[in-house]
């Protein structure tokens, strides 16, 4: 039989943020092409309910774009 009982150092994580601006230019690029696949299915969409919801969620998504935008002002602001 092995002895599975290990003892995990409760040492923190360095806080790395070398890469922050990079995975935020990613979120915003994804988020981007979330709103074009969603406009792309408004074409497809005959429900007035379901054209209604696309459209507060690409808003929300735009607002999220703007946030990610200011977080890599600050980030990049701090970097340097």
């Amino acid at each position: 039989m092995t002895n599975n009982n290990q003892t995990y150092s409760t040492k923190p994580n360095p806080d790395d943020r070398s890469d922050n601006v990079e995975k935020l230019q990613s979120m915003i690029h994804n988020t981007i092409e979330n709103i074009e696949a969603a406009e792309d299915s408004l074409a497809c969409t005959d429900s007035e309910t379901q054209k209604q919801q696309i459209q507060a969620k690409n808003e929300r998504r735009r607002e999220s774009i703007e946030s990610f935008r200011s977080e890599v002002k600050d980030e990049a602001n701090q970097q340097s």
